[in-house]
Parts: C-alpha cells; structure tokens; sequence
C-alpha cells in the first residue's frame, strides 16, 4: 500500500504494523464486514416477506393454504438452524445442477450414480472457469435464501401472533362498514400489527445479526474466516511473520457486532415510540399520559 512497504528487513514499529494492516489480505477482511453489512440488508427484507407471506396463509380461509404456511412455520422453527444452513444450500445447488443438466447434459445420463450427485461440466454452478468473485456471489446468494427461510419462519410466528392481537372489535367494525376483507387487511390490520410485531421482530433482527458468523460454516470468506487466517500464527515462511494475534482479531470483530447491537437498539426504540404513536396499545397510553 505504501511506497516504503517494499523493503520489509528495514520497517519496524508503526511502520511495520501500517504495511501489515494494509496487505491484499487485510483489504479483502476489511471488505468482508461489508458483505456482512449487506448480506443482512439484503436477509432482513426477504425474510420478513417470507414471515409476512406465512403468516397471511396461516390465517387464510382457505384450508390447504392454512395448513402450508402453519407447516412451513412449525417445520422450520422446530428444525435446529445449523440443520437448515446446511441444507438448503445444498438442496438448492443441487436443484440448479439438475435443472440445468437436462438442458445441457445428455439427459438420458441420470444424476444420481449411487449415493454420489454427478452432472456435466457445462451444469456445474458456477462453471470451473468463472472467475472468483462468482463463486462467492453465488455462495452469498445461497446463504441469503437459506438465512431468508430460517428467519422467515420466525418473522412468521411474530406477525401472526402481532394480527392476532390487534383488537377484533376495530375489525368487525370495518366489516361492519361493509369493507372486504382485503380492505379490512389492508387498511385496518396490517398498518394495526406492526406495533404488537416491533419487539418481536426487533429481538429477531438480532438473533439474525448473531447469526452471521454461521456464514463460515457455508463457505464464505466473511470476518470470522479472515480472523483466523489472518490472526493466526504466521512462520518466517510469511511476509509478515508474527504470533497467534487471533484474540485481537476477534476482539475487533466483537467491538463490531456491540456496535451494530447498540446501534439496532437505538433505532427500534426510535421506531417504536413513532408507531405507538396515537395506538390503543399500552405504549400508546404511556405517550398519552405523558403529553398530557
């Protein structure tokens, strides 16, 4: 990075440490909190669309569309997350390959040789030629559905627990009014849940930053990878030779899950103090007292 990082026997002291901070390998650590930044920008809304979507089919009307979305919901929530980490990306790669494989491949060569998955070389996703950074995105974007299905089943339960407490008198009244049900939901329990939901979701949007670091068990290099590559002891063999530093590492990468926590909560408070706003909900009372 800087012009005197080229003669490493004459740096010593801050000089040595600012090439070392500075190395390829540091940049791609330095960048791996960003992917982690959006990997949950990315999980988070998706998530909470699968939770929406689940919950709407748990209280449909329609029986076999209740059952689909309980089903979804108990099944995924009654799953270890590991489980489901490890399994959806591997479902879905292998979905990908097949359907691909009988497009490009011969299809009348089968798939499955015993207990081993074989495709062609043309189905492979992505292609041995690809170019590094595909091989990541595409890990990242398995990593999002399956942290996606996980937390969405959770986001699930919430919101549907958060309609059911919206008071049925404030539906019934619209129906009363002579509102479909479709502008009952949208204009009366939907804008309604989200005040019942917040705490909910707020405790699962930090279950969800927690559970970040299980993208190492997927394969991607995201901070806790390059934590333990980078903080581990480094031989003569190394440019910059150097102990076991992996506390320091982990200890910077705990600074930044405290700050992301700290900052998450100041914002849902903010959020909850705008939405209990004017509600007939026991935060609402409280901000109603307090004005007066």
């Amino acid at each position: 990075m800087f012009s005197y990082c080229t003669d490493l026997s004459a740096l010593q002291g801050l000089g040595w440490l600012s090439c070392y901070l500075t190395t390829g390998n540091h940049m791609l650590f330095y960048a791996s909190f960003a992917t982690v930044l959006l990997i949950l920008a990315i999980v988070a809304p998706v998530a909470l669309l699968f939770g929406f979507l689940g919950a709407m089919a748990s209280r449909s009307r329609i029986a076999g569309v209740r059952w689909v979305g309980r089903i979804y919901t108990s099944m995924v929530r009654g799953v270890p997350d590991i489980i489901f980490f490890l399994f959806v990306p591997i479902a879905l790669d292998q979905a990908f390959e097949w359907m691909r494989s009988r497009v490009l491949c011969d299809p009348s060569v089968p798939v499955r040789q015993g207990n081993e998955f074989v495709v062609c070389a043309a189905a492979k996703l992505p292609l041995s030629t690809s170019p590094e950074w595909v091989h990541q995105a595409y890990g990242i974007l398995l990593a999002v559905i399956a942290f996606a299905v996980v937390f969405g089943a959770f986001a699930s339960n919430v919101l549907y627990g958060a309609m059911n407490a919206v008071p049925r008198a404030q539906l019934e009244t619209a129906e009363a009014y002579g509102m479909s049900q479709r502008q009952v939901n949208r204009r009366i329990l939907i804008p309604q849940m989200w005040t019942y939901a917040l705490p909910g979701l707020a405790n699962l949007w930090m279950i969800l930053i927690k559970a970040t670091p299980l993208l190492f068990v997927l394969g991607i290099e995201d901070i806790v990878y390059w934590a333990r590559e980078l903080g581990g002891a480094k031989t003569s063999a190394y440019a910059y030779p150097h102990p076991d530093w992996r506390l320091y590492y982990f200890l910077a990468i705990l600074v930044f899950y405290l700050l992301m926590t700290w900052g998450s909560e100041r914002i849902f408070d903010r959020l909850r103090t705008r939405l209990s706003a004017g509600q007939a909900t026991a935060a609402g009372e409280a901000m109603r007292k307090a004005a007066t």
